[in-house]
């Protein structure tokens, strides 16, 4: 029976989904059909087994599909930051408006198969869609294909399309894959959903820790190769639509049969609309504001829809749940690109974090099933769906709260946030003697600078206006030399001492105002020697530096040891060992001499490296996923037992569009209201345990039914009203 079959698929859900949802739609107020499929041939079967031959194709399509999306979407952030140089703020919001438009297409998909097309042709024609899509993001990542303007609009009408196909098939996929079996087969369709959805997070799992390696430790057209990154994603994506194409002989395919989603809409919307349009005192009321849909709909639609109204209303304070977990591919990411990756034996890309997700997950669901859960039962605690969800919530919550602590030490090796008419500066002595330095009207410098000493932190310098002329002395040896400077409003600045023809002078040069972006470390060269040099680092980059003290641009380079460069000056090449260049540090090297064969330098470090471990978003990570299960899991299980078998992706449609709603909700926040980073986190986190609260209060008035009895009730049920009304009784039931 199909109520079997939805009961059936709801437990292979409840066991291994934590990021996709199954769709299986069945016609609204009719009977359910007594069989799944029209009479057609047998399918062949798996190695002699009752599986369809069939559903390897949908199960290795899955993959690909999967590795396709999860791949993309890992660096996308990092592709916004990087390759468009768009702020954290946009980047956020960009990622979490393509990833809400991915939450509401597959009520589009839904509809499309099951109202015009069937499964098979909407998951053929939504993954050509899908193919284009990522073609055209690919392209749009060739930095030498045309300007800034183009690759923005290849990448947005890209992204829509993907949206548009991952979202599409999303509905159909599984459900087509239970398609595939016979009736009396229902233990083989329960194995196969537990296949499938290992399958979503083995393709999730592998993508998030390859791709970006295809994105970091590739380059391509002289930076990080984003163009393969997405590349491959498009790569199985095409792979994934061949694989699903070469089965179609083999696959069961259903006609559309209707769509239960469209009815219910409707069903609420006569019943608003016939409610408005009879406000008079003198029409007798009813006991549900849905009983006015009465003169055009059936009783039992009706009493379902009551049914699944109940469940719906529980789901308005999931969203925010949604926001926060989502940004583990946004705002979690952006915070590794600021921390220290070196792990020992390999260095970790800020976005193969994500890996940890669904890796996690895989571990947590058999552990929670099969250890958590009997342990708490066996301690005699009354642990229920109301309260699992709620503690998926703390835990998320408390993820957060540990991000904003990571975050602020992480701001601690930040440069100073400048105000208008505010300055940094500080003195580079590479003279060989200690010289006192002293600005116009400021007392900024108590000591003698020494010579070639690591320069202290950087010292406030308030101007008069936008930009101040200053006049700038240097005391050395009984000597006073004057120098005037313009120094404008949030800027920083070195003041170089030198010696030059006997005599002290300096230059005012300007320094990062910011930490260098991705984990990249920033350097630049000033030349102590009285002839030009050309240097070479990495064997790829060049860098020409004049004489007598001129300073270079920056060059950002990755985190390594560079102690093979080159120096080639007019009296030969000598070896350039610059040492260590740290994750998201700033340095100044100096050339002071050249002797022995060797370059000899001087480096300061402007801007202190990266000294958060990375690790130390793991307990982040174990939190939010161990409150994923708890709350997604549980979620959809519970949402589930509480309707009828007819009404179950109306609930599907509803949990997609929780999430969907939840990263509007980070790109409300991201674009509305900008702040400091530790307390955007602690301000989701209050959210949520605020929205908790709520949740809570909800559960404890709702009444667990089971939705065979209710509607047995319901149907004994009558009322004076116009037609058979249909009541439900309310009543408080500790949770």
């Amino acid at each position: 029976m199909v109520g079997d079959k939805a009961r059936g698929e709801m437990n292979a859900f409840q066991r291994n989904e934590s990021k996709e949802t199954l769709f299986t739609f069945i016609s609204a107020g009719d009977d359910p059909p007594k069989g799944d499929f029209p009479v057609q041939k047998k399918s062949p079967k798996l190695c002699g087994s009752n599986y369809p031959l069939s559903i390897a194709f949908i199960v290795v399509n899955e993959f690909c599909e999967r590795f396709s999306y999860y791949g993309m979407r890992a660096v996308l952030t990092l592709y916004f930051l990087s390759f468009f140089h768009w702020d954290e703020n946009l980047s956020t919001a960009v990622y979490h408006a393509f990833s809400a438009l991915c939450y509401f297409t597959p009520v589009v998909g839904a509809i499309m198969a099951d109202s015009w097309l069937g499964k098979y042709k909407t998951i053929i024609y939504l993954s050509i869609v899908y193919v284009v899509g990522h073609l055209i993001k690919s392209v749009g990542a060739i930095p030498s294909l045309g300007n800034k303007v183009v690759h923005v609009v290849l990448s947005m009408v890209g992204l829509f399309l993907i949206a548009l196909g991952t979202g599409g098939i999303k509905p159909c996929v599984s459900a087509f894959g239970g398609d595939q079996f016979e009736e009396e087969h229902t233990s083989e369709r329960n194995k196969f959903f537990s296949i499938f959805y290992l399958s979503i997070n083995a393709g999730s799992l592998i993508s998030t820790f390859v791709t970006p390696v295809l994105r970091g430790d590739v380059k391509c057209f002289g930076e990080d190769c984003y163009a393969l990154a997405f590349g491959v994603p498009a790569a199985l994506m095409v792979l994934a639509l061949v694989v699903f194409i070469a089965g179609s002989g083999l696959y069961r395919k259903t006609p559309p049969q209707g769509n239960v989603l469209l009815e219910v809409c409707k069903c609420i919307g006569f019943a608003i609309k016939n409610r408005l349009k009879n406000r008079s005192h003198e029409i007798p009321k009813r006991d549900h504001w849905l009983d006015w849909a009465s003169e055009k709909y059936s009783k039992q639609l009706i009493g379902e829809v009551k049914m699944v109204t109940r469940v719906l209303f529980l789901f308005i304070p999931l969203p925010m749940f949604w926001a926060l977990f989502d940004q583990q591919g946004s705002r979690w990411t952006l915070q590794a690109t600021k921390m220290n990756a070196d792990f020992g034996i390999y260095v970790l890309q800020p976005d193969q974090m994500q890996f940890l997700n669904p890796l996690l997950i895989l571990v947590f669901i058999p552990v929670f099933d099969l250890g958590l859960y009997p342990l708490i039962n066996m301690c005699k605690f009354n642990f229920t769906p109301i309260r699992k969800m709620a503690t998926g919530m703390i835990l998320a919550g408390v993820a957060f709260g540990l991000a904003a602590i990571v975050e602020i030490k992480i701001n601690e090796t930040d440069m100073p946030q400048l105000v208008p008419e505010e300055s940094l500066i500080r003195v580079l002595n590479l003279a060989k003697n200690p010289v006192q330095v002293t600005i116009q009207d400021r007392d900024l410098f108590q000591q003698p600078v020494e010579a070639f000493q690591n320069p202290a932190e950087y010292s406030k310098l308030i101007l008069n206006g936008e930009q101040q002329n200053l006049q700038f002395t240097l005391q050395h040896q009984g000597l006073s030399l004057a120098f005037n400077y313009t120094v404008k409003e949030k800027s920083v600045y070195s003041l170089i001492v030198f010696e030059a023809e006997g005599s002290l002078s300096s230059r005012l040069i300007t320094d990062l105002e910011t930490k260098p972006e991705n984990g990249l470390a920033a350097v630049r060269f000033i030349n102590g020697l009285s002839q030009d040099v050309n240097l070479t680092i990495d064997s790829k980059r060049f860098i020409a530096v004049e004489k007598n003290y001129s300073a270079s641009e920056y060059s950002l380079l990755e985190r390594d040891e560079y102690n093979n460069g080159k120096c080639m000056t007019e009296t030969g090449e000598f070896i350039l060992e610059l040492g260590l260049l740290d994750f998201g540090a700033s340095y100044t090297i100096v050339i002071t001499n050249v002797s022995g064969g060797a370059v000899k330098i001087w480096k300061s470090e402007d801007i202190k490296a990266n000294n958060v471990h990375m690790a130390w978003q793991l307990p982040q990570y174990l939190l939010i996923s161990a409150g994923e299960v708890m709350f997604s899991v549980t979620g959809l299980a519970f949402s589930y037992s509480q309707s009828p078998a007819s009404m179950k992706s109306v609930l599907q449609a509803g949990w997609l569009l929780t999430v969907a709603v939840g990263n509007t909700l980070v790109l409300v926040v991201a674009q509305a209201a900008p702040m400091a980073q530790w307390a955007e986190f602690v301000l989701f986190t209050v959210l949520l345990f605020a929205v908790c609260i709520v949740f809570s209060i909800m559960g404890y008035f709702y009444v667990s039914v089971d939705p065979e009895d209710l509607q047995e009730k319901e149907e004994k049920r009558e009322t004076t009203s116009s037609g058979n009304m249909i009541g439900l009784v309310t009543q408080k039931t500790n949770f």
